[in-house]
C-alpha cells in the first residue's frame, strides 16, 4: 500500500490498510479462513462488536507470465510502499481505481469482518476473513476464491475499512458497513445463505442471554456445518442444499419460523413491496432501528431476498422497518 496518513486523517472514517497473510484455516470443503496482520491493522476498527461489518478487499491481478501484479497506488499523499502502512483515502479515489487498466488493478470485493482482534502489547492486530470458494464443475471461479483458494502466509493485500480513531468523534457514522440494528427487539430472525454465514455467526456470538428467535442458514453440504456459539436463546437450523435449488431451503425455513398472518407480528397483510430488478440494481433495504418486539435481517442471493422481502412484507404484514433486506450477491454476476 501507499503514503503515510496525515494527522487530518484521524477523523476519516474509511482507511485503506495494507494486510499480509498470517495463517490460513481449512474450515470446511467450501470456507478458507484467512488472518490478516499488519502494523495498519492498528488504526481498524468500530466503537464496538464488529457484527456484519463490511470491508472490501482488493485482489491482485495475476500478471501475464502468471505472477501477482503488485497492488496499484492510491491514497493521500503518495509515499513509500509498505504492508504497514494506513492510507488515508482521497475524494474520488474509487473512480481513479476504475480507469486503470483492469488487467493491472486486480478486483475488489466486498467481505464480512468475521472476527477482528486488535493489537494488544507485543501482539499485532488480527482480522479473521471467511471466503467462500464458488467453483464450477470445470474448476473455474472468480478471482477472489483463487485467490483465497491459493493464499499463503506472507501474501499481501489492500483491506478497506472504518478507522477506529473516527469510531467516537462525530464521523463515526459515516462509515456505512454495519447494518445489524435490533433495535427495541427482543426476537430475531437471521437468515441467509453460505455468503451470509459469516456475519450471522458473528451476530450470534454476540448476541445478550435475553434475545430470542431463530436463525436459519442455508450451505452448499453438511460438511460446511459450522460450531457456532451464542449466549442468547436463539435457535440455529443448519440447512444443506446438496442438489436443491439455491435458496429455496431457505425460504422454506423463513414461511416456517414467520407465518401468515405473522404469528401476532401484524394484524393484516401489507401492501407489495415496489419491485426491484435485481439484475440492474442492488436489493438493499435496512432500518435505522426495529421500534417493535421483533426484528429480521435477511441476507444472501438477490432474487431468493427479494422473493423473502414480498412475502414478509406483503404475505406476512411485517412493518419494513423490522427488517433488513440484502442482496449480497447476483447468481451470474459479479458484485464489487
Amino acid at each position: 500500500m501507499t503514503a503515510v496518513a496525515t494527522e487530518t486523517s484521524a477523523v476519516v472514517p474509511v482507511l485503506a490498510f495494507g494486510v499480509a497473510v498470517s495463517r490460513v484455516e481449512e474450515l470446511s470443503p467450501s470456507y478458507r479462513r484467512i488472518t490478516f496482520s499488519g502494523e495498519s491493522l492498528r488504526r481498524f476498527g468500530v466503537d464496538g462488536p464488529t457484527l456484519d461489518l463490511r470491508i472490501k478487499v482488493m485482489i491482485p491481478s495475476l500478471g501475464a507470465d502468471g505472477q501477482r501484479l503488485p497492488l496499484p497506488p492510491f491514497g493521500v499523499p503518495v509515499g513509500r510502499t509498505s504492508t504497514g502502512v494506513a492510507v488515508e483515502l482521497g475524494g474520488g479515489w474509487y473512480q481513479q481505481w476504475l480507469a486503470m487498466d483492469p488487467a493491472e488493478r486486480g478486483s475488489m470485493r466486498t467481505y464480512t469482518v468475521r472476527e477482528f482482534r486488535p493489537a494488544a502489547g507485543a501482539l499485532e492486530a488480527e482480522l479473521d476473513v471467511d471466503f467462500v470458494l464458488h467453483f464450477d464443475a470445470e474448476g473455474n471461479g472468480g478471482p477472489a476464491s483463487c485467490w483465497a483458494a491459493a493464499a499463503g502466509p506472507g501474501d499481501e493485500v489492500t483491506i478497506i475499512g472504518p478507522n477506529v480513531e473516527a469510531a467516537q468523534c462525530a464521523t463515526a457514522k459515516a462509515y456505512g458497513g454495519i447494518e445489524w440494528r435490533p433495535g427495541l427487539a427482543s426476537h430475531v430472525l437471521l437468515a441467509g445463505d453460505e455468503t451470509a454465514l459469516p456475519a450471522i455467526a458473528a451476530i450470534l456470538e454476540s448476541l445478550p442471554e435475553d434475545m430470542t428467535g431463530n436463525a436459519v442458514l442455508e450451505v452448499p453440504d453438511a460438511a460446511d456445518f459450522q460450531d457456532i456459539r451464542s449466549a442468547a436463546d436463539v435457535q440455529i437450523a443448519w440447512l444443506a442444499r446438496g442438489d436443491r435449488p439455491h435458496g429455496e431451503l431457505l425460504s422454506e425455513a423463513v414461511r416456517t419460523a414467520v407465518v401468515v398472518p405473522g404469528a401476532g407480528l401484524a394484524e393484516v397483510a401489507g401492501e407489495d413491496p415496489e419491485e426491484v430488478d435485481v439484475d440492474r440494481t442492488i436489493l438493499w433495504e435496512t432500518t435505522t432501528g426495529s421500534t417493535r418486539p421483533f426484528y429480521a435481517w435477511i441476507a444472501g442471493e438477490a432474487a431468493v431476498i427479494r422473493e423473502l422481502r414480498r412475502y414478509l412484507v406483503r404475505d406476512v404484514g411485517v412493518d419494513r422497518k423490522q427488517v433488513a433486506f440484502m442482496g449480497y450477491w447476483r447468481a451470474g454476476k459479479a458484485e464489487l
